[in-house]
This record gives structure tokens, sequence and C-alpha cells, in this order.
């Protein structure tokens, strides 16, 4: 039986989750109530599947459908889908997915994609879990054929310092560093991250967890920190096999025309620095195809996710 899911299920929905995924993709509570609150302009909901009165399997599903820049009206996406060990192959998953797809189909969407969603759980099907398959027979197909993103990950114990010659100034944000911020963004990175950005605000997180490159044109380049006690969860990052205490860094950019002269190599350094100095062991910049970049600051693949996407068939 399904019914709608309540903020009153995070607790449920944390234990499905856990209990399927395993504890290397562990979630706690507040992970699950951090990514079921909607964001700006967002529309959410779910369903939770139950099995006399006992909650055995979820999903939820989201779009946003007037925020061109940051999605397309006409995609949408399946955060999470979870059904407990036990009630697998009784058809109870590919019901919670049919109502999914539905629901999005029923707001206009034409493609549904696994993961990525604003407040993501992960970025795309994390392919340790061995389950591929099963959307692959369902019509979710791998986009570019095939083309994995990663999480890489670091110790960052014993990080050394990467110098760097570059006319900038690099340094921790402050507060009123938010409309520079704001114009670097609607420049140089108009959708997503732009977003991520102005829901940083609205969530009030913390300036100086953003590292600015600084030249004589004003903000020229970002890094996203996260600690323990940011604003978002870091428990998002999976960093279970990594030492603590954790940190993450992403996303990083810099303006297209300083692109190519280590402006960009320079701010990283910075920004593993930042963390380094604070004390920060295992270290994740997350959902990336840039493995050999990172690999030159000592990171090595932590985790593979398949990027699928099913389209609305016509018929």
């Amino acid at each position: 039986m399904l019914r709608p899911f309540v903020s009153a299920d995070n607790a449920a929905l944390a234990t499905i989750w856990n209990t399927a995924c395993g504890a290397d993709l562990a979630i706690t509570p507040r992970l699950a109530e951090y990514n079921t609150r909607p964001a700006t302009d967002a529309i959410q909901a779910g369903q939770i599947a139950s099995v006399n009165d006992t909650a055995v399997g979820f999903v939820l599903a989201s779009l946003l459908p007037n925020d061109p820049q940051t999605a397309a009206p006409r995609h949408g996406w399946i955060d999470a889908i979870a059904v407990l060990p036990n009630y697998q192959r009784r058809g109870i998953g590919s019901e919670l997915l049919v109502w999914a797809e539905t629901w999005l189909a029923a707001r206009g969407c034409t493609q549904y994609r696994l993961g990525a969603s604003l407040h993501p759980f992960t970025p795309g099907y994390p392919v340790q879990l061995g389950n591929l398959d099963y959307f692959a027979q369902r019509g979710y197909i791998e986009r570019d054929h095939g083309a994995r993103e990663f999480d890489v990950a670091s110790d960052l114990q014993h990080y050394a310092r990467t110098p760097y010659a570059i006319d900038a100034l690099i340094r921790p944000a402050q507060s009123g560093d938010k409309a520079a911020l704001r114009e670097f963004f609607r420049r140089e990175f108009p959708g997503r991250w732009r977003f991520e950005f102005e829901e940083f605000l609205r969530e009030h997180g913390r300036m100086s967890d953003l590292m600015l490159l600084l030249t004589a044109r004003g903000v020229d380049g970002f890094a996203r920190l996260t600690y323990e006690n940011s604003e978002r969860p870091i428990e998002r990052f999976y960093m279970h096999r990594l030492p603590k205490p954790w940190g993450q860094l992403g996303p990083i950019g810099v303006s297209a025309d300083t692109r190519g002269k280590k402006y960009g190599g320079a701010l990283l350094d910075a920004g593993l620095c930042q963390l380094r100095d604070a004390g920060i062991r295992g270290c994740v910049i997350d959902w990336t195809d840039l493995v050999h970049f990172y690999g030159k600051f000592g990171f090595t693949p932590y985790r593979e996710y398949a990027m699928i996407a099913k389209l609305k068939s016509e018929h």
C-alpha cells in the first residue's frame, strides 16, 4: 500500500535507506530532513510503501518548473528510492518508481533523472550497489555512452601546499562580499551554482565556508567548503571510510577568461590548506569527472556514479 510521504516519515526514510544501501551510504535523520525541505520554488512529493502498517520503502521526486537557468522545466528528478531488502522483488520498488514517473509526467516532465536533485542524496546511481540493471530494464539509460562521475578523496593530514605565482588574492569570504559574489555567479555560473549560492544565503550559511579568488576585477573564483558544523549536512558525502574530522570541497570554479592560467589550481590549493589547517583529515571532492586533475593534489577515486535518466514514452 502506498501513502503520501510526510515530514514525520524522515526517521523511517533514513532507516529504509540505510538498510537497503548499507553502512557505507548511511544517512542520518538530519540529512533526511534537509533533503525533504524543498529548495526555493521547487516542488517535491513522495510516497511511503507499507506492509501491515510497517514502512518498507519510499520514493521522492521533485522538479523546478520556473527556473530554466537552473533546470530545464521538462526535466524532473527521482530524488531517492529504496526498499527494505526483505521486501525487494515483490514489485514494491516498481510501484514506487511508476508513481514517481507518473507524478512528474503530470507536471509536464518528459525526462526523469535518478539522483542529482537540488538537495541530492547522490549525484547518480552509486555503482557499488550493483543493481544498475534494475533501472536499465525500466528504461533508464546512461548519458554519453556510459560516462561516469566520481567522488574523489584524500587524507589531508600531510597535504603540502603547492606554490603558485598568480596576480590574485585568495581568502575566505566575508559578509560584505555577498553582492560581489552575486554578480560573479550571474556572470560566470548563472545556472545551478548561482541557485545553490542563493540557497546557501537563505539557509544562513557561514560566509567563511566560501573561499574567494580576487583579482583587480573583483571576485573571479570561488570554492565551497563543508565542515561537520556547516549548514548543509556533511553526511551527504558519505565519508564513513575516511578518517575524522571530515571536510568537503566543492563546487569550485573560476571565471572563463582566467582558466588555463593556474588560478583554479591556486584556489584549490588554498581551499585544501584551509581545511588542513582546521584539522580536517578525510576530505571528499564530490561529483566530478576531473579525476586526473584532482589526482595531482593527492585525490583518488572514492565512489563511482552512473548518471542515468529515462525519457517519457510518447506512446
